[in-house]
């Protein structure tokens, strides 16, 4: 089963902290490394994002909300997989198994007792769809003593490293996270801090819209010194890695702190356009020493006046996404929950404790039999 002259196929499916919906991929695994067969993406409607936005805060009867929204989305992964097939003309016993990140609702990584909190019936996932299910991928790095997060950078090492070029990948999801890549020695990777969710959230807030189109709106105003000064200040940024971040730190709420309340929105909005720029950039000064090319991906990558002043703040370094590097931008998250699936299944070390600060090499996740 999944198993054609040594080729193994394998299904990620990734639902980020941008809440905009389910990332769907196959991918196929044979001697000549992962391969990109067919994607597709299931759009979350306002409702789904609404509850799920109401999660990431304590509230009414939540323990109940978050055990119907976790079957809801099992069905919506469900879903995403049977379109997926249906245009790969794949059938699903071909399938060895499919790695669900789940939607993270909570991330506390920082407490004593750390832990991480994704959404998603997997056992309801495997029963839907016939295909083994591997899920729950941050908690066995936690119990390790790590964070849980970044768990992409280790998939960005077996896809990206070169020899002789020093890169970093970045990618700018609603968090915007590193991979920086040295020809030898230890890989570096960590979460720099928000990447698309402030920029999003204010735009819903003030336009409407689920995000900000090419960064227009942002480009439209002018960066508030001030208020950008202060928000650099905020602790976590000055943290060494190994870290990560999430909404819980990172809010709406969080930006209203440092608010006036008499700022053009506009100009509020290029200040946080800057202010995921101006993290990026010295996150990578400061920890890829040497870094020459810089790839981008998730849905920042898309964001021309963010790329714009990313370029304008990083002169002599080559600045492409990372379809250059033959992984289109959009899908790189899910494509790693694929592999890390496979990793799994195949009894192998998923995380990289220099990134995530655990004690050693563990295999994650927690395996659903068809």
């Amino acid at each position: 089963m999944g198993d054609t002259l040594g080729e193994s196929r394998y299904i990620g499916i990734m639902s980020g902290t941008s809440l905009d919906g389910v990332d769907a991929v196959l991918v196929s695994f044979d001697s000549s490394g992962p391969s990109l067969i067919q994607t597709h993406f299931l759009p979350y409607d306002d409702i789904l994002r609404t509850q799920l936005l109401a999660l990431n805060d304590a509230g009414h009867d939540e323990l109940h909300r978050a055990a119907l929204l976790s079957n809801r989305l099992s069905r919506l992964y469900a879903d995403a997989v049977a379109a997926l097939l249906a245009k790969s003309e794949v059938d699903s016993r071909e399938i060895v198994a499919i790695g669900c990140h789940g939607q993270t609702v909570r991330h506390c990584p920082q407490m004593e007792n750390a832990y991480s909190v994704q959404l998603g019936n997997a056992a309801l996932l495997a029963e839907l769809t016939g295909i083994t299910v591997v899920a729950d991928f941050r908690s066995r790095d936690i119990a390790a003593g790590g964070q849980g997060a970044p768990l992409v950078p280790a998939f960005h090492r077996m896809m990206f490293r070169d020899q002789r070029v020093c890169r970093a990948i970045v990618n700018i999801g609603g968090i915007a996270n590193i991979t920086y890549l040295p020809p030898e020695g230890e890989v570096v990777g960590f979460d720099c801090g928000p990447g698309n969710m402030l920029m999003d959230a204010w735009c819903m807030r003030h336009k409407g819209s689920t995000y900000d189109h090419d960064g227009a709106w942002a480009g439209s105003g002018h960066v508030i010194p001030g208020l950008l000064e202060a928000l650099l200040a905020f602790p976590f940024f000055a943290l060494p890695p190994p870290k990560s971040t999430g909404r819980e730190m990172f809010s709406i709420d969080w930006l209203g702190l440092y608010l006036n309340g008499d700022e053009a929105p506009e100009d509020v909005q290029a200040t946080l356009l800057r202010l995921t720029v101006e993290t990026i950039a010295s996150s990578l000064l400061q920890h890829s020493p040497g870094v020459e090319e810089v790839y981008l991906c998730g849905g920042g990558a898309h964001n021309g006046q963010l790329v714009a002043e990313l370029n304008a703040i990083l002169p002599g370094k080559k600045i492409k996404p990372t379809d250059a590097l033959g992984v289109n931008a959009d899908w790189m998250e899910a494509f790693a929950f694929a592999w890390l699936a496979k990793q799994t299944i195949e009894k192998a070390p998923g995380n990289l404790p220099a990134v995530t600060g655990a004690t050693g090499s563990r295999v994650l996740g927690a395996i659903y039999l068809a």
